[in-house]
């Protein structure tokens, strides 16, 4: 094992042929892209882009994600990181909502982007135009570079500003530290990470889920932080995941690491056990997965399947982590999100604040490690809701048992997770509202074997409306994983005395017979 300093600046400097990137048959070095992220970095100084400002990045899995993360590191800025389904009202509101100077996005998502930074007011940059105008601008600026503009070093990317959506249905950006002092956590932040997996120069990793994603993406800064190779499946693609492709990747690149959901595993358990077995992937050493909870027969399968790596299955949110579990624990207690990790403590209160004892259900909240705090951009009110002294919930419900594993089993909120994905239904509902035969509706998740959960919609109308046009309605307005998978129209909805929807009645049917309305 080689050892080399830490962040991309410090590899590219020491050893500067040290593959960075393998997206399809391309190989970019730590120099290379040291070079690049400098070049962009100088062309989004011209376009105004400063320390403390935010780019908003809305790209498919490639490189030009990570350089565009690099750049903003190197202009000690911030960065957004937007889902690139987004459609052109909800991405207007992010940009407007952060503040973003430029956002750099991809020519395929043009319908949506140029309405939306019409409306922002902020620049942008597109990646894949034919005329190539995020290349020009890095050629140009790497053409003009006398060497004499100062740039921070890259040690770990830009703090990320990551946009969760709230119980009122409008996305919220969550901010670790602040634009001062982000950065600095971030570093720590990173350092923690490397090591409660124990990072190594000689690790690859290879890109699972979209880098948009705090778990899939985050682990790339790990990776470029101690000089390790990252994979990028399907670069520049939009397509679903491919298992096939993950397996062929894993046995060519020799991978060691990977950030995983439930639904991957799911599409790696389908492929026949004879055809798995022809890729060699013996090299995996840890796998860690987290964004949804995992059924247990699918847990149990994919241990055997990816043997000898070890599955770790983690629990946390965009806001913080919080545990994580081994296989062998897991084994000795199926369905456990695990301990904490170092320096974190879980507590599950009581609504009084009351500390509850083993086996008590309450809700679940998490003291971040060094007294790290995070908040919810331009959302005192909604900060101040989370955090009860020195700890936060995310709104996740569950009990400890006498050794201090977690358990979780609901969620306070209506939250949906849909492979790995944050939905809060009251924004889905709000679109269903306007349409002209809709009286009233309830959204929900349901279980759903690959997704965890899906999105059923219940539907009291004025008028008569197909399941087809509904969804035609949704899908005009916003991303399609916001879609209700499934329909139902009712003569009326359940409703409290003061005229709310009693969405517990709708749901309870469904989850008939689970031990936890999680998934």
């Amino acid at each position: 094992m080689r050892s080399v300093p830490s962040g991309l600046s410090g590899v590219a400097a020491t050893d500067p042929e040290r593959v960075a990137f393998v997206a399809g048959e391309r190989r970019i070095t730590y120099r290379d892209l040291d070079e690049r992220t400098r070049a962009l970095a100088l062309a989004l100084r011209a376009r105004g882009v400063g320390p403390g400002d935010r780019i908003a990045i809305m790209l498919p899995n490639d490189v030009p994600f990570f350089e565009a993360w690099a750049a903003a590191a190197k202009l000690e800025a911030a960065v957004v990181l937007v889902n690139f389904h987004l459609r052109a009202d909800e991405l207007a509101y992010i940009l407007e909502d952060s503040g973003a100077r430029v956002l750099i996005a991809h020519e395929r998502l043009r319908a949506d982007f140029e309405p939306a930074v019409a409306r922002a007011g902020c620049a942008v940059l597109v990646v894949g135009t034919p005329a190539d105008e995020y290349e020009a601008a890095i050629t140009a600026a790497a053409a003009a570079d006398d060497g004499s503009a100062e740039l921070a070093p890259c040690i770990v990317l830009a703090p990320p500003v990551f946009y969760t959506s709230g119980t009122t249905g409008r996305p919220k950006g969550v901010v670790h530290g602040s634009l001062g002092s982000g950065g600095a956590q971030a570093a720590a932040v990173q350092q923690g990470q490397i090591a409660l997996w124990g990072w190594t120069a000689d690790d690859v990793y290879i890109l699972s889920g979209p880098a948009y994603h705090a778990g899939p993406g985050g682990y790339v800064m790990s990776a470029l932080f101690v000089g390790a190779r990252c994979v990028i499946m399907q670069p520049g693609s939009t397509a679903a995941w491919n298992a096939r492709e993950w397996l062929r990747l894993v046995a060519r690149e020799r991978v060691t690491i990977s950030f995983m959901t439930p639904a991957h595993f799911i599409r790696i358990l389908e492929v026949p056990a004879e055809e798995r077995a022809a890729f060699d992937v013996s090299s995996l050493r840890l796998i860690v997965h987290g964004g949804a909870p995992c059924p247990v027969p699918v847990k149990e399968r994919v241990l055997d399947a990816l043997a000898p790596a070890a599955v770790w299955e983690l629990y946390g949110a965009s806001e913080g982590g919080a545990t994580r579990i081994s296989p062998e624990e897991w084994r000795a207690r199926p369905g456990s999100v695990g301990l904490p990790w170092p320096g974190i403590e879980v507590r599950v209160l009581s609504e009084s604040g009351a500390v509850l004892g083993a086996g008590e259900t309450g809700l679940v909240y998490i003291r971040p490690a060094g007294g790290a705090r995070f908040h919810y951009h331009d959302d005192d009110e909604k900060t101040a809701s989370a955090w009860r002294d020195d700890a936060f919930t995310v709104g996740d419900v569950g009990h400890l048992d006498s050794d201090g594993y977690l358990f979780l089993t609901d969620r306070a909120s209506d939250m949906v997770i849909r492979g790995g994905v944050n939905i809060y239904p009251r924004e889905i509902e709000e679109v269903l509202f306007a349409h002209a035969a809709v009286v009233d509706c309830a959204v929900f998740g349901v279980p759903d074997e690959r997704l965890g959960e899906r999105l059923h919609a219940v539907i009291e109308t004025r008028a008569p409306v197909t399941d087809a046009e509904l969804d035609a309605w949704c899908r005009a307005r916003l991303a399609d994983y916001k879609v209700p998978a499934s329909w139902e129209v009712v003569a009326e909805l359940p409703r409290h005395p003061n005229g709310k929807v009693v969405k517990r009645l709708l749901r309870e049917p469904h989850w008939a017979g689970r031990d936890h309305k999680i998934g």
